[in-house]
């Protein structure tokens, strides 16, 4: 017989409830595990989900954009062709809106129906524009023509380089082409943000070196 207080046979017993504590902390762990492991899971499930409804959103918006340039196009193009042709049968009228068609697509074709192909962006602010341009160009016609006439008002041609802050190519170039609009100044050269001018006298010069036609062209454009 064993000695009063040693083990038994069976070896030592556990004490009263050992034995389901160890099994209720394996439990809450490996559950503990798996609840972290699910809510991993979905949390990627979730975030590739929102990066696959923003590509279908983007590409989805770049769509809905060139068809809006599309149709930008082919409305002005079918309206000039409507204010030079001088015919309004049915039958010119249809071969005209065709021939309009095909322009677009071939446009769409060759990949220039964008933001700087169709401007449609400046709609808006462009007419404000054309009729300040249209002043100064009467204003420096009266200028070039005073020069002319007047032999007291000498001709000192000279040529200016300024700073384009255009942030687009489309702005720059509608920059360039209103000084050349412009009687008594000429774009020469354009390379980056640098416009090179001739300017037939200094006042012509000063006018543009003071900025007002850049900075109407760079709002124009959607900047500042």
């Amino acid at each position: 017989r064993p000695a009063p207080g040693a083990p038994g046979r069976g070896g030592p017993r556990p004490a009263p409830g050992g034995g389901r504590g160890r099994g209720k902390g394996l439990v809450r762990g490996a559950g503990g595990r798996i609840f972290v492991r699910l809510g991993r899971g979905a949390l990627g499930a979730f975030a590739c989900v929102a990066k696959l409804a923003r590509r279908h959103d983007c590409r989805h918006l770049r769509k809905a954009t060139a068809l809006r340039h599309a149709v930008g196009l082919f409305g002005c193009l079918f309206v000039l062709w409507l204010l030079w042709s001088g015919h309004y049968t049915s039958g010119i009228i249809t071969l005209g809106a065709l021939s309009c068609l095909v322009v677009v697509l071939l446009a769409r074709r060759m990949g220039i129906v964008d933001r700087e192909g169709v401007p449609l962006h400046l709609a808006l602010r462009l007419p404000g524009y054309l009729a300040w341009l249209a002043w100064e160009i009467v204003k420096a016609n009266f200028d070039v023509a005073r020069r002319i006439l007047a032999p007291r008002l000498t001709i000192d041609p000279r040529v200016i380089t300024l700073a384009a802050s255009q942030e687009t190519d489309l702005g720059r170039v509608i920059y360039a082409n209103s000084i050349t609009l412009t009687p008594g100044t000429v774009s020469i050269e354009a390379e980056g943000g640098v416009i090179r001018v001739h300017a037939i006298a200094g006042a012509a010069a000063e006018g543009l070196e003071e900025g007002s036609m850049d900075r109407r062209v760079t709002r124009l454009e959607g900047g500042a």
